[in-house]
């Protein structure tokens, strides 16, 4: 418990600032949603001028656009980034930060298995990611009630919000077995930016193409469809599997390889 509380302290100002870094960027977007659906018309017709492919990397659907939950669904794809970033460096740094911070000696020699001490990391993250995700929905959720012009279902504007803290749990779980493979990096920065917008931008691509259905597998940011999700009341059943089996199996080997190898101090 004493290692949780001293983690979850050591994050508080960074799951702090990417909540409000969430929250400004959805502002932002949001308080343009009444604008758009004023000039609703003209702004159909610009976007219409789109390629079908561009449309589709840019999740934007005209069908829906001038519903609030709609143009939601088509800005909430930046809201995802940042919190993939955010995962990401948690995971990526949790366990690694040991190593560079030369604690790991000190850590180590506690009578503590380190079966706990991932364990303690791992909830500690986790639980930043939580609190995040729940300030980011309820203030997201006034504004959106503030600037929508039609009444609209809180119930769907959170379901096409759940989708940032899976995504969150898929790169927290990728970060943390990146640690254990690279725990001696002096900066995780560069893998953190490097995996999620590689990621992004493969999916983007690749999801807009022929095999588009296929090629969704090889990021997680396509995995939850916010349009199928308003259509459907429901997210798309394969996905969900695919994004937990990532979860269980880059968990465990983390586990696994953290208690048999050598963590050096420097």
């Amino acid at each position: 418990m004493n290692m949780y509380l001293h983690e979850l302290k050591a994050l508080r100002k960074s799951g702090g600032g990417w909540a409000c870094a969430m929250i400004a960027l959805a502002a932002l977007f949001l308080s343009l949603y009444p604008s758009m659906v004023s000039d609703s018309a003209d702004f159909t017709s610009l976007l219409e001028g789109y390629p079908a492919s561009v449309r589709a990397m840019l999740g934007i659907n005209l069908e829906y656009i001038t519903s609030i939950l709609g143009f939601y669904s088509m800005v909430f794809a930046y809201i995802a980034l940042c919190g993939g970033i955010q995962a990401m460096h948690l995971g990526a740094s949790i366990l690694s930060k040991e190593a560079r911070e030369r604690t790991a000696d000190f850590l180590l020699v506690k009578p503590v298995s380190r079966a706990r001490i991932v364990s303690a990391k791992l909830l500690a993250a986790l639980t930043v990611i939580l609190v995040t995700d729940l300030v980011y929905f309820l203030v997201t959720a006034i504004i959106a009630s503030a600037v929508a012009t039609a009444n609209y279902s809180l119930s769907m504007f959170f379901m096409l919000n759940l989708p940032l803290l899976l995504i969150q749990l898929i790169f927290l779980a990728v970060g943390l077995v990146a640690s254990v493979f690279f725990s001696r990096l002096k900066n995780v920065l560069p893998l953190t930016l490097g995996v999620v917008f590689g990621l992004y931008m493969t999916g983007a691509l690749l999801a807009a193409g022929p095999e588009g259905d296929i090629a969704r597998y090889l990021s997680p940011f396509q995995y939850f469809d916010s349009i199928y999700i308003i259509e459907n009341n429901a997210f798309e059943l394969k996905y969900l599997i695919a994004g937990a089996l990532i979860v269980a199996v880059a968990v465990s080997v983390s586990y696994r390889v953290y208690i048999k190898k050598d963590v050096h101090a420097v």
